[in-house]
């Protein structure tokens, strides 16, 4: 344990079996549990099955429509009161399957790691002396990244530690049959479905401060530049000094109260390290955009509305995510020569997040409609004109576009058409180049209590380190099929999310006869798309319903920068524009929303 690794590792104990399946933790089996709506007309129906006949409660019951956790017939908690945002984000989960509590059999698990979590394991290597924070948002819980980092001579060595979830979500356990079956913990507006029970998302696992921890801990030397000259992982453990949210640290960076001299030296050489991060990921040609995080939220105790709140990302976050993604890149270099030196028998199964460069046709159709965007608005140019053929990276154009008012509002836009040139990521058992980060190969070790690819990744990297282990094929093709599936989910529920706040937002603007302001950000098949000033959400104008209230039809150009009506421009890419709430679309389901000229 705690050796280097690279191309010479050496030829190990291969088996072509399927992976050796993990004891079952024997434990009293827990009475069941299960998330269920108050009916009107008494007990509760199942969320997940909304169909099936009600079950007793015992004792006085919340009111209809409530969102229960009933344990029997007993009610354990109101997870929702009737009528709420909660309760409706709730009901959106169920539609997708996805259940806020776990099976018996998981719980019985949980339950005998905390009685033998394998903390004092004599295997780990111990650095509970070194003084790692957590810095994450300040209501967070589950704590998957710890850090300490040292100068030494004019480079740093970073310890960049990562919660050991998948010591505890092991091939052959139930705990690991439900992660997998979740794929990931998801996201909704002050709602989480946690791929991994609470009780170690947020307890046994999580990094939290002045407890020890079992941790996969990456020690990376870098020089003076920030590049990497030596890479070692070990399974460590560690015991992380405090808990720090990225307003305190960057609070601290601005000047403000410290941490401790131990902690202090250690952020400063996050912020060090991360500039120089930053500055090879520009000279690389990744691309920055500009895009400010939107953050939907419940408001009032009861989560009774959606609150919108837009958060500009803070410098401490962009250096974190430097070390984050440096993590990521390693840990597949390490694991991509671990599987070439074991061939044509190797045990190690890699996953990679791939990212292929954008097409030669995507740029062309981005260098035409920068071509007409310069003749609409009468453009310098020199400033916003771009060809691949000039030598100029696509980074460095866009890092050049002006930032405030009127211009500053239609970069934006020009932003915005950059990031619609690029596919998706994907996962993918073959290596590949991520062209998002500018690396050759990448693959997502940073997330091992939200993603089962994590826990995964994790398996595949312990083995490595051992030396020895065995394939299971069959296993890795359901990771990599899940893992991808989880980030279509994801996105999906986000736009159904948004469309709840986006029913409050249209519905109040409606009844008081307001307009909405915005800014074009996207011409295209029929529609325009408005990201709104207040909240800062993305709209879509349809032209079927703008022709009912326009005076003369309506054109747009071929590179989606204009929109006509007549003899008039209607807007442009860029554009500040009001939009107009006319009611809703019931054959549908969608507003109408038209400019206002």
């Amino acid at each position: 344990m705690g050796t280097g690794m690279g191309t010479g590792l050496v030829r190990a104990r291969v088996s072509r079996a399927p992976r050796p399946r993990a004891r079952r933790y024997h434990a009293a089996m827990p009475a069941e549990r299960l998330a269920a709506v108050i009916d009107p007309a008494g007990g509760a129906r199942p969320l997940l099955d909304p169909d099936a006949s009600p079950r007793p409660v015992d004792g006085p019951a919340p009111p209809a429509g409530a969102v229960v956790l009933l344990e029997g017939a007993r009610v354990l908690e109101t997870l929702a009161p009737p009528g709420s945002a909660k309760a409706a984000l709730y009901a959106l989960a169920a539609r997708r399957g996805l259940d806020p509590v776990f099976p018996a059999a998981v719980r019985a698990e949980v339950a005998a790691l905390e009685r033998d979590p394998s903390i004092d394991d004599p295997a780990l290597v111990d650095r509970t002396d070194l003084p790692f924070v957590t810095i994450d948002g300040a209501t967070s819980r589950d704590l998957d990244q710890a850090l300490f980092i040292a100068p030494e001579g004019a480079g740093h060595v970073v310890h960049y530690a990562l919660a050991d979830a998948s010591h505890y979500c092991r091939p052959g356990t139930a705990l690991f049959d439900e992660a997998l079956r979740r794929g990931a913990s998801f996201y909704l507006p002050g709602l989480m479905i946690p791929m991994l029970p609470r009780a170690l998302s947020e307890g046994l696992v999580s990094l939290n401060p002045e407890v020890e921890r079992r941790a996969l801990s990456f020690v990376m030397r870098l020089d003076a530049e920030g590049r990497v000259r030596e890479t070692r992982v070990e399974r460590a453990r560690i015991r992380s000094r405090a808990k720090l949210d990225w307003g305190g640290v960057q609070a601290f960076y601005d000047g403000g109260p410290g941490f401790g001299a131990a902690i202090d030296a250690s952020l400063e050489a996050l912020a060090e390290v991360g500039r120089r991060r930053m500055a090879l990921a520009e000279a690389r040609g990744v691309v920055r955009y500009r895009r400010s995080e939107v953050a939907v939220k419940l408001a009032g105790a009861e989560g009774l509305r959606f609150v919108v709140l837009q958060d500009v990302r803070r410098p401490v976050e962009r250096y974190n995510e430097q070390l984050s993604l440096l993590c990521n890149v390693e840990g597949a270099k390490r694991l991509e020569a671990a599987a070439d030196d074991a061939e044509p028998n190797g045990f190690v199964e890699p996953i990679f997040r791939v990212h292929p460069a954008p097409d030669a046709a995507r740029l062309a159709d981005f260098e035409a409609m920068l071509d007409a965007l310069v003749e609409s608005h009468d453009l310098d140019p020199a400033v916003w004109r771009w060809r691949r053929d000039e030598g100029r990276p696509l980074a460095a154009y866009l890092d050049a576009l002006p930032r405030e008012g009127r211009l500053g509002r239609l970069a934006r836009a020009v932003h915005r058409q950059a990031v619609m040139v690029n596919v998706r990521s994907v996962f993918q058992t073959e290596a590949a180049g991520h062209h998002g980060v500018g690396a050759e190969v990448y693959a997502r070790f940073s997330a091992p209590m939200r993603e089962i690819v994590g826990v995964y990744l994790h398996l595949e990297l312990a083995e490595a380190l051992r030396g020895e282990g065995r394939r299971d094929e069959a296993l890795r093709e359901r990771v990599v099929k899940k893992a991808n599936s989880s980030k279509h989910l994801q996105r999906a529920l986000t736009h159904e999310a948004n469309r709840l706040v986006l029913d409050q937002v249209f519905a109040r603007a409606e009844a008081e006869g307001g307009e909405l302001a915005g800014t074009v950000m996207g011409l295209a098949r029929g529609k325009v798309y408005v990201l709104l000033d207040e909240p800062p959400i993305d709209v879509k104008v349809y032209l079927r319903h703008q022709k009912r209230f326009a005076e003369a039809p309506l054109e747009m150009d071929p590179h989606g920068t204009t929109l006509r009506s007549g003899d008039r421009t209607l807007c442009r890419l860029g554009d500040a524009v009001r939009v107009r709430v006319r009611g809703k679309d019931a054959e549908r389901d969608r507003w109408i929303l038209t400019l206002v000229p």
